[in-house]
Formats: C-alpha cells, sequence, structure tokens
C-alpha cells in the first residue's frame, strides 16, 4: 500500500500483459526503437549517419535513466527532448543525429499505433476465446427448453442454448468491428512537423522517392503495409475513435449478456462461478451474488463513457496540429484499453463456468406452460367439435382466474379449470399429454446449430478458457 492514489484497473483489473503493454517502459522503448530504426533507415538511404552510430543506437533500448529525464524535463518542459536527451546520454556517438528530421509525434504517434495494434491483437484472442466458450454452452443445452421473456414478462418457450446465440450475435458484431478497426491502422511514418516532408526533402536534397522508401522501411520495420497517405503533424484522430468505439461495442455486448445472467440468477435458473470459500455478503452469509456480473456491467459502463473522449477530441483537431488531445488521450486510450481486457477477463471466467440449474428451469416452464400451450388446446378443442370464439373466451376467463391464484401463492390449476368446462371437450389428463416443453421450443435447436455452423470457421482452433483466470 502506498499513499498516493493508484488506478483499480492497474491494481485490480487488468492483466498483466496489458499492463506491460502500456507501461513506461514499453512506451520509451518503443520510442527509442523508432529512432533507431529512422537512424538505419537514414543511413542506408545515404544520409551522413554510420553504422557504429546505428548499432549504439540499437545497443541501449532497454537502459533508461528514468531520474535523468525527469530531471531534463523539469528544465525543459518537453517530454520528447528529454528523452531524446537521455537517450543521447546512453549513446553518446550518436547523440547527434538522434531524430533527425523528424518532429516529436515521429514517436509519440507511431508509438501509440503500435500499442494500440498489439492490444486490440490481444483484445481478439480473449474475445474469440469468450465465443468459444458461449458456442459450447450453446451446443450443450441447444434443445434444453426454458421460459422466454418479453418486457420481462414470461412469454413463449426458448431454449438455453438459442439464449447464449443472442449473445453471441453481438460479439461476432463486435469483432467485425474491431477487424476493421485493426485492418485500417497504418503507420504514421516520419512526416514532419506539418505532414508535408519538408525537413526531409531538404535532408536528401529533393528526392522524394527516397523519403517515400524511408516511410515504407519504417512500417515495414514495425509490421505495418503502409503509412497514412496524407497526414499533418499527427496520425488522423479518427483512428481513436474508431478504436474506442469497437472496445465500447464490446462493453455493451458483455453488458447485455452479465445482465441477461444477472435477472437469470435472480431466479436461479442460471448463476456464475462461485468458489467454495467465497464469500457473498459481510452481513448475509448465505448470498451468492453475482459479483462478476456486476462488475462487468459497471465496467462496461465507465467503458461506454470514455469512449465518448475519442470522438470529441477528433471533432476539434485544429487545421495541422493542436495539443489539446494529449492530456485526454495519455488518460483515455490506455484506460479504455484496460477496461476492454478487464471485462473481457471476466466474461471468459464467467462463461467457462456458467451453471444451468435444470430443475430449476423445469419447474419454472411447467408453471407456465399450460399458459403458453392454451393456443395448442384450443386447437385441439376445436378438431373435437368446439366453437373457437366460445373457447378461446373460456380460456381467457379461466386464464384471468388462474392467475389470481398464482398472485396469493396457489398453484396453477388453468387445466382443471378448463377440463370442468363442458364446452372444452378435454379430460384434464388429455390436456396434460399435450405439455411436452419440446413441443413449444419452435426451431431452436435447429437455430443453434445453423448459427454455430456458420461461425465455426472463425471458432477453429479457439480454445475454451476461463476457469484459471484470477478475477
Amino acid at each position: 500500500m502506498t499513499n498516493q492514489y493508484e488506478s483499480p484497473l492497474s491494481s485490480r483489473y487488468a492483466s498483466g500483459f496489458m499492463l506491460g503493454l502500456f507501461s513506461a517502459d514499453t512506451r520509451y522503448q518503443t520510442w527509442r526503437k523508432l529512432w533507431a530504426a529512422l537512424a538505419r533507415a537514414e543511413m542506408e538511404l545515404g544520409l551522413p549517419i554510420t553504422p557504429a552510430q546505428v548499432a549504439e543506437l540499437e545497443s541501449h533500448i532497454s537502459d533508461i535513466d528514468y531520474a535523468l529525464v525527469q530531471k531534463r524535463e523539469k528544465e525543459v518542459r518537453h517530454d520528447v527532448m528529454a528523452h531524446v536527451y537521455a537517450y543521447g546520454k546512453a549513446a553518446p556517438g550518436a547523440a547527434g543525429i538522434i531524430h533527425l528530421g523528424a518532429t516529436s509525434c515521429y514517436v509519440t504517434d507511431n508509438a501509440d499505433l503500435i500499442l494500440y495494434r498489439d492490444g486490440l491483437k490481444y483484445l481478439r484472442g480473449k474475445l474469440l476465446g469468450v465465443l468459444a466458450n458461449l458456442a459450447q454452452f450453446a451446443a450443450r443445452y441447444k434443445a434444453t427448453p426454458t421460459l422466454g421473456y418479453t418486457h420481462y414478462q414470461p412469454a413463449q418457450l426458448v431454449t438455453v442454448g438459442k439464449r447464449a446465440t443472442l449473445w453471441m450475435q453481438d460479439l461476432f458484431s463486435d469483432l467485425r468491428e474491431l477487424d476493421f478497426a485493426l485492418e485500417n491502422i497504418k503507420f504514421l511514418g516520419c512526416r514532419g512537423t506539418t505532414g508535408t516532408e519538408a525537413s526531409f526533402l531538404d535532408l536528401f536534397d529533393g528526392d522524394g522517392a527516397k523519403i517515400d522508401e524511408m516511410n515504407r522501411r519504417l512500417a515495414a520495420a514495425f509490421g505495418f503495409d503502409g503509412c497514412y497517405a496524407v497526414c499533418g503533424q499527427t496520425y488522423p484522430r479518427k483512428v481513436d475513435s474508431r478504436i474506442l468505439n469497437a472496445l465500447s461495442s464490446i462493453a455493451q455486448s458483455l453488458y447485455r449478456m452479465a445482465n441477461d445472467i444477472r435477472l437469470m440468477q435472480h431466479d436461479r435458473q442460471l448463476e456464475e462461478p462461485f468458489e467454495d470459500t467465497q464469500i457473498g455478503s459481510s452481513a448475509m452469509a448465505y448470498k451468492r451474488n453475482p459479483m462478476r456480473c456486476e462488475r462487468i456491467c459497471s465496467l462496461a459502463r465507465y467503458l461506454m463513457a470514455d469512449a465518448a473522449n475519442a470522438p470529441m477530441t477528433a471533432s476539434v483537431q485544429w487545421l495541422e496540429r493542436t495539443l489539446d488531445d494529449s492530456a485526454n488521450r495519455r488518460i483515455s486510450m490506455p484506460e479504455g484499453f484496460l477496461c476492454a481486457d478487464a471485462i473481457l477477463r471476466l466474461a471468459l471466467n464467467v462463461t467457462d463456468g456458467l451453471r444451468v440449474n435444470e430443475k430449476i428451469i423445469a419447474r419454472a416452464v411447467r408453471e407456465y406452460l399450460p399458459f403458453i400451450a392454451t393456443e395448442n388446446l384450443l386447437m385441439e378443442a376445436v378438431k373435437r367439435g368446439g366453437d373457437r370464439q366460445e373457447l378461446h373466451e373460456i380460456i381467457r376467463q379461466k386464464s384471468m382466474e388462474a392467475t389470481a391464484r398464482m398472485r396469493e401463492g396457489g398453484d396453477c390449476d388453468l387445466l382443471s379449470r378448463l377440463a370442468a368446462e363442458r364446452a372444452f371437450g378435454m379430460t384434464e389428463h388429455e390436456m396434460a399429454a399435450l405439455l411436452e416443453p419440446e413441443k413449444y421450443i419452435g426451431r431452436c435447436p435447429e437455430q443453434v446449430t445453423a448459427f454455430l455452423d456458420a461461425h465455426a470457421a472463425q471458432l477453429g482452433g479457439v480454445k475454451s478458457a476461463g476457469a484459471q483466470i484470477e478475477v
């Protein structure tokens, strides 16, 4: 414990990978890698930089003197120049050529693009893991009848597995958004103070082809297939908006799933994992609160709100550059990734250990099935010579009476009430024979199978995971 604030995203929720990705070491070592790659490309394209200088830069990527950086930044009030200074002290033979022709955004923006790309790839794997868990769940329970709800009121039967495919459909939509964001991330390159590459025209004696080649080499060195066609000083801030929107979409879908589970856990139909030694309440020892799903919903709300930062920033970029994006992006972008990571970790755990209480589900089905089956009962009674309109009114009246009894705590006695009506022409036993839940789930099993088959290729080789994740 310390006497300074620490973000719960760091101390409680996010994974070691994501914390490492957005750590100071990763960011500033990436800056040094960018400076070393720039020096190498410039040397190979004819600028007066020696192999020894490039080698010296490449050998001092990780030995960052943060105390020196902090001291220098207090003096010059510029973080990039403080790091240039410290890098030069670590590699004195190359100090004079570090950052040659570049502006600060060469390291800050390109490093961000690298981190965001790597973060999206990591989250993509976690999202596929959640989908793999849900696919197994849906297949297992594709034909298990359960009470459907509209307006959170009992409705026609569905199946437990079919409901899971509703969650999956949303998440596959999120996967497409994430993939679109990944496929459209490009490198900024080294473009100069206003994106005109004027400094490099001077360095390369007006040879534009060498500038293009330099940027191709830089992009390739960091795994990008090219640079943005045009830019100001920064990469387009629409990229941030697209990324956070993709993360927000994941949060929206997992909020919906977790909220559904919370509603069903209230009736004990489904339950999230609960360890043997877990405490549900400090006061009520019997409680089994859905704390993981509650945490998903809580963090998802934060992420959806955080995503509003990027479009507000993108919309107010002045001309070629303004710095009012910097402080906002330092917070909103990493925290968006950390929060999405936390939500997906929780979702992996929940979907891997989701418990279905089939007997409780079956009891709820039995309780409401007489109401759900009334249309089928009506058709059967008409076949036996009844009057459809008269029978409809009997069903309406007796349903209201049975409902009133249930409100007072009694069992559903709709069938016995209908059997007592001579006009209905059926015994209670005959009616009960029609109350097989499997007759009232429509095409749910077929729909689940078709849905899973359609997405099998996307989940091929993806392992179910989650139980081992500490949350």
